[in-house]
């Protein structure tokens, strides 16, 4: 990667970045809303400042795949939270379960 760049070294540091390589990555998933990216034997440098790290992900090979997970709207989650009186995780898998009908998600946790 950077071995032999001293300038870009120099640089970082002053900078105040800390820089190392993560050896042993094996995958690297990034999921958005409708897919997933599974980033296989990827280079991955760590990036430490004093208020954030920067990951920086090099891979040569991508699977990309749809999510079948459902999104639910925050409002679906939390009336259902709200109405059965129960934790996020439960109302979550009440919404799943009634594929998202939330009279049913409701009526599954009261009853």
């Amino acid at each position: 990667m950077m071995r032999g760049n001293r300038e870009m070294r120099r640089m970082l540091d002053r900078m105040g970045l800390d820089m190392k390589e993560m050896p042993d990555v094996e995958e690297v998933v990034i999921k958005t809303a409708n897919k997933e990216f599974f980033l296989i034997k990827p280079q991955v440098i760590e990036m430490k400042g004093k208020d954030s790290t920067i990951f920086q992900v090099v891979a040569t090979d991508i699977e990309e795949k749809q999510r079948e997970v459902p999104t639910f709207k925050e409002d679906d989650i939390v009336l259902v939270m709200t109405q059965a009186g129960v934790s996020r995780e439960k109302a979550i898998q009440a919404l799943t379960e009634s594929k998202g009908d939330m009279a049913q998600a409701i009526l599954t946790l009261t009853t």
